[in-house]
């Protein structure tokens, strides 16, 4: 069995409790890989500024993916890589967007603009990114410099059509799958987790087979999908564990450290 020279994680429903936290075993475990010289680095569809806090007690020194993986930014959080959602193709997720109901949010790169303050999602938003949002009256102005574009509904059901309709009617011009079951988002095309995860790995020399990815949405199937090991979450849905190779705890029982515990034990290192 190859053993793992890289590991990219998810980070919400993943890394962090439901209530955003790093749990001291789960810091550890990231301190150990370190120690055995085994790369670690997390992707999420955050922007960059809710990965911030992450970094030092992490202790990253890889390039990090925020929106889903199509941006790379250094543990300083300057620009490495940066890519936009093409404009036509945002004004259409907008119109589609408020067809489903959907509160809108707009991603730059280094701000998040809603026109919706009291937006049932926007407090929840607020704690988990650790940055408040910028309220605009019209998108139009900020179209051509959209990083991601969230489409936020606690109707589940409706945001799963949508992002299907979504995916229709953008075909290859934009990137569309949900985050959580509340959250769809929509990047910049051509680039996702699984492009980020190809990226890490060239920048470290390494094969594919060496890299482990951790996750639980339909987000983090893109790096299942490159990755000779996944890994995904005792809380994920059936239709993400089904195509991972390994499947730990849920993340309110630490099975993110739980599965890198497992890593180090089948690098001979447990």
């Amino acid at each position: 069995m190859t053993k793992i020279s890289l590991i990219v994680s998810d980070v919400d429903g993943t890394m962090l409790t439901k209530d955003k936290t790093l749990t001291e075993r789960a810091r550890s475990a990231v301190q150990r890989l370190h120690q055995a010289g085994i790369g670690f680095t997390i992707t999420s569809s955050r922007p960059a500024i809710g990965m911030r806090f992450l970094i030092e007690p992490l202790a990253l020194w890889l390039p990090v993916g925020p929106f889903n993986g199509s941006s790379i930014v250094d543990p300083e959080m300057n620009p490495v890589e940066q890519h936009l959602i093409p404009k036509d193709a945002a004004e259409r997720s907008l119109q589609i967007l408020r067809e489903f109901g959907a509160d809108i949010w707009l991603f730059t790169y280094d701000k998040w603009l809603i026109d919706n303050p009291s937006g049932k999602y926007v407090a929840h938003e607020q704690h988990t990114i650790r940055s408040d949002p910028t309220i605009v009256t019209d998108f139009a102005p900020h179209l051509a410099s959209a990083c991601k574009i969230v489409g936020a509904s606690a109707d589940a059901a409706g945001l799963e059509a949508c992002e299907k309709a979504m995916q229709q009617a953008l075909g290859s011009e934009a990137t569309a799958v949900r985050s959580q079951t509340y959250y769809l988002d929509i990047t910049p095309p051509g680039f996702n987790k699984g492009t980020f995860v190809q990226a890490m790995a060239k920048r470290l020399g390494i094969s594919l087979d060496a890299v482990a990815t951790i996750g639980d949405m339909q987000n983090d199937l893109a790096m299942f999908r490159v990755s000779g090991t996944s890994i995904a979450m005792g809380n994920a849905t059936d239709s993400v564990k089904d195509q991972a190779t390994n499947v730990t705890a849920s993340n309110e029982q630490d099975g993110f450290a739980e599965a890198m515990e497992m890593i180090l034990k089948r690098n001979g290192l447990g």
